[in-house]
């Protein structure tokens, strides 16, 4: 199948498809005697796979590595679950993370809410902030 069919049968636009090949996600197809592109039909079933991986979270480099294992005739899925653990792991730390900012910004509003702007250059740059209004006790 040229590179048009397989774009519409997979939803990816041609370009995309062309910078997978440069990226080795897929290999290079066989060519028409036209030079053409004569992509086989697990084609399309190898960029779902890319498609679904990426919208997991997954990055080009650990798709790569992924297909790199079905490619050579092992089954990927212990190195799957080892990507998805990863990346679960990362993204509970980012919660936590996001948490903390959330209750500081929590603070901060309410700090600039009880805050009478007339006294903001009474020193430092803003006295929203704890450590420019250290000598102020907080409002309320």
């Amino acid at each position: 199948m040229r590179i048009g069919d397989l774009a519409a049968t997979s939803g990816i636009t041609t370009k995309t498809i062309r910078y997978y090949e440069q990226a080795g996600l897929m290999p290079a197809p066989p060519r028409t005697p036209g030079g053409y592109r004569d992509y086989p039909a697990e084609a399309a079933t190898r960029l779902a796979f890319i498609r679904d991986a990426q919208h997991a979270g997954l990055t080009l480099a650990e798709i790569r590595s992924v297909l790199a294992l079905r490619d050579s005739g092992q089954a990927p899925c212990g190195h799957v679950t080892d990507l998805i653990d990863r990346h679960l792991e990362e993204i509970n730390r980012r919660i936590a993370e996001l948490r903390t900012t959330r209750t500081a910004l929590r603070d901060l509003a309410l700090r600039a809410a009880a805050t009478d702007p007339a006294t903001c250059a009474e020193g430092g740059i803003c006295t929203i902030f704890p450590s420019q209004s250290a000598s102020r006790p907080l409002p309320g």
